[in-house]
């Protein structure tokens, strides 16, 4: 008979599967395929891969905002595999549809389909070591975002096909791997009504007064960039697929080495000083990718730098925005937080969509990097204790000798 502590090894292990075969899926499709796919296929606009990116974050903040009313009210047996459904059918939509509606519609499906598996896994860090399970997903999910691109940009020289294949293989694996989740994952959900979480969301926002202006500017910096990477390392940069694959495998090399450092960096120096600091970092970095059109060999390790001054920005920032979360309802808490955040990639795709369809690549990602200065700025000018006080009982956990390492 299995014991207690190899059950819950065997429960962490499948959920990390099902969030990887997820999140995989999502970031090949979201930075490789769907732009390639779209423009070099289908003979779509680059504006509308920025408004079905952004329709895509859309429909995954608002079923982020109901997915903790849905976890308590509906089975898991049937629930997540539903969700995988959901986006092999928008995956389908994307790859067989001729017309611009199709692509669009299946964006948004696998949006939806992906997004309850992220709060499921924070939800279930709640049964073990918060820091260990924090950084473990955040692992995960950064690998996603260098692996996915990467392996579907080597299949790019056989056709479209291939990749479709590989990611349908992918979603069907999660698939299964998501009827053991209801066995060995016990998710004691709290049963928040949807009146307590709309009480909720107006604490929150009047907790987060000071940080909303990060929070949906640095979402939208971000999002302005996922519609025209692919066009902009070929057009402004030069780089073959290869090399292009390299670049995202560099940066998110930089994320992931540096991701634990900077985390306890963060709690030494300041959360506040942290996000100067990588902010800056960000913007010094792109404005050279955008003015100096390095060779192939400098443009890698400008990727891999720009994934080092990532990794000191999102623990400060995680940490910062932990402490909003109830205890008591960390569901909720983080469905909030994560649809505020998703406001702006919203509306980063759409703009920088249409920046490229009207000018050029480069010039989305000079809007990108202004905003990062902007940002830089903003946390500066910040005093410590707003930052502090948006933060609730930030300062209190600090100086509590366990709290801080249950954070970065």
């Amino acid at each position: 008979m299995m014991s207690g502590r190899s059950a819950f090894k065997l429960s962490t292990l499948t959920l990390f599967m099902v969030l990887f075969c997820t999140e995989f899926v999502r970031s090949a499709f979201l930075f490789s395929f769907l732009p390639n796919f779209a423009v070099n296929e289908s003979g779509q606009t680059v504006a509308l891969v920025g408004l079905a990116v952004s329709l895509h974050y859309t429909a995954d903040t608002l079923i982020k905002c109901v997915a903790g009313y849905l976890l308590d009210r509906f089975s898991l047996r049937w629930l997540l595999p539903a969700t995988f459904v959901l986006m092999l059918s928008g995956l389908a939509s994307v790859f067989f549809s001729p017309y611009a509606w199709g692509l669009v519609a299946g964006s948004v499906m696998l949006g939806m389909g992906a997004s309850p598996i992220w709060l499921i896994c924070l939800e279930k860090i709640r049964l073990t070591e918060r820091a260990a399970q924090m950084g473990a997903i955040y692992t995960v999910w950064l690998a996603c975002i260098g692996l996915g691109p990467v392996t579907i940009n080597l299949t790019f020289d056989y056709g479209f096909e291939p990749a479709f294949r590989l990611m349908v293989v992918l979603l069907a694996v999660g698939c299964i791997a998501s009827f053991a989740i209801n066995r060995t994952t016990p998710l004691h959900l709290q049963n928040v009504s949807f009146a307590e979480q709309l009480a909720g969301l107006r604490r929150r926002l009047v907790q987060l007064k000071w940080l909303l202006p990060g929070m949906v500017l640095q979402m939208t910096a971000a999002g302005l960039l996922l519609p025209i990477l692919p066009g902009f390392a070929a057009d402004h940069l030069g780089l073959s697929q290869p090399q292009y694959s390299l670049m995202l495998m560099l940066g998110g090399a930089g994320a992931m080495l540096f991701l634990v450092p900077m985390g306890k960096l963060a709690d030494r120096w300041g959360h506040k000083q942290m996000l100067v600091a990588g902010f800056v970092s960000l913007t010094a970095v792109l404005a050279l990718l955008v003015v100096s059109m390095p060779p192939p060999a400098l443009t890698m390790l400008f990727a891999f730098m720009l994934g080092l001054s990532y990794s000191a920005v999102l623990p400060a920032w995680n940490a910062v925005l932990s402490y909003l979360v109830p205890e008591d309802q960390k569901g909720t808490g983080w469905g909030v937080l994560s649809g505020i955040e998703g406001l702006g990639i919203m509306i980063g795709p759409v703009i920088g969509g249409w920046m490229a369809s009207q000018y050029t690549n480069a010039a989305a990602i000079s809007i990108s990097t202004a905003l990062m200065a902007v940002l830089a700025l903003f946390y500066l000018i910040l005093p410590q204790n707003k930052l502090v006080s948006s933060g609730g009982t930030l300062q209190h956990k600090r100086e509590n000798a366990h709290g801080r390492d249950r954070v970065s």
